[in-house]
């Protein structure tokens, strides 16, 4: 957040500004001149998404929506990965000062990228599937439009680690950092709950840890969301997104479970393959046989 509050801009990544920079100019990125030019017909678009009406992607939409009746995650990164959405970018004063008739006026200025602080500190690119829904968070913001997986890289070069679509619509869905990271490489992700490969990174992690009988990953329960009607939506939360829950021996002392609590943490997080992809847990202890 900014000092007032509001979402706190951020510079734009250079692509984005040298274009942003050229807009206006005489001449093209190579110094040809654009005057005699014709830019019309169907081969020569003015740039890829300028038959853009600024609606949502109905796959999206789609996929999104049926969250609340079996979708998956997946099938949502999956929509996102060939979609197009806009990234909000605000004007940000570099310099101001007085005019020659005694007005305020503005000397330069930069156009940023808008951020959000998330409850646990962390940076978040906001996106959105439709210029309206932009428009309805944030009236002073210019949409640009990207595609999702440009959004996501800017979001990593950024330093944001979450992704949060449509923030403030009916349904708002939050991409975690291993899905931003596998979005900006246009990489193939699965959720770390129902990752086999995980599963097993947790078996040898805990098999000479004597008092844990057992070991099984389900979704965290920060893995879910409510639309603005009620609706549950099994996926786009914040998180925490994995629960892994461990089988003990009855009896344990409270001292024996927090040592081992802690010897598991301190494996899992020297494990390379669980902290690329895994974004948040909580452990849970039973019971043996409960």
């Amino acid at each position: 957040m900014g000092a007032d509050g509001g979402p706190a801009p951020r510079h734009l990544p250079g692509h984005i500004a040298a274009a942003l920079a050229r807009a206006g100019e005489a001449t093209d990125s190579a110094g040809q001149p654009w005057s005699g030019r014709d830019l019309a017909g169907e081969g020569n678009p003015l740039h890829q998404f300028d038959a853009d009406d600024g609606e949502a992607d109905p796959r999206v939409e789609a996929a999104i929506a049926a969250l609340a009746t079996g979708g998956t995650e997946e099938a949502v990164m999956e929509a996102l990965a060939a979609a197009r959405v806009f990234v909000p970018v605000v004007a940000e004063l570099v310099e101001g000062g007085l005019g020659v008739h005694g007005f305020a006026e503005d000397k330069e200025a930069d156009m940023a990228l808008v951020t959000l602080s998330a409850p646990d500190g962390r940076k978040a690119l906001p996106v959105f599937t439709s210029v309206a829904r932009l428009e309805a968070w944030h009236a002073e913001a210019r949409p640009v439009a990207v595609f999702a997986p440009r959004a996501a890289l800017s979001a990593v070069s950024e330093g944001a680690e979450l992704v949060v679509v449509d923030p403030g619509a009916d349904a708002t869905f939050v991409l975690r950092r291993p899905a931003v990271w596998a979005l900006a490489q246009q990489k193939p992700w699965t959720p770390s709950y129902r990752d086999a490969s995980l599963a097993e990174v947790v078996s040898e992690a805990i098999e000479d840890i004597v008092p844990i009988r057992a070991a099984r990953l389900e979704p965290g329960k920060g893995v879910a969301t409510r639309d603005r009607a009620g609706r549950v939506l099994a996926g786009g939360g914040p998180g925490p997104e994995l629960r892994i829950v461990l089988e003990l021996a009855p009896g344990l002392p409270a001292d024996a479970l927090r040592e081992m609590v802690a010897e598991l943490n301190g494996r899992l997080a020297g494990s390379e393959r669980f902290a690329e992809a895994v974004d948040s847990i909580e452990i849970s202890l039973r019971a043996f046989g409960d």
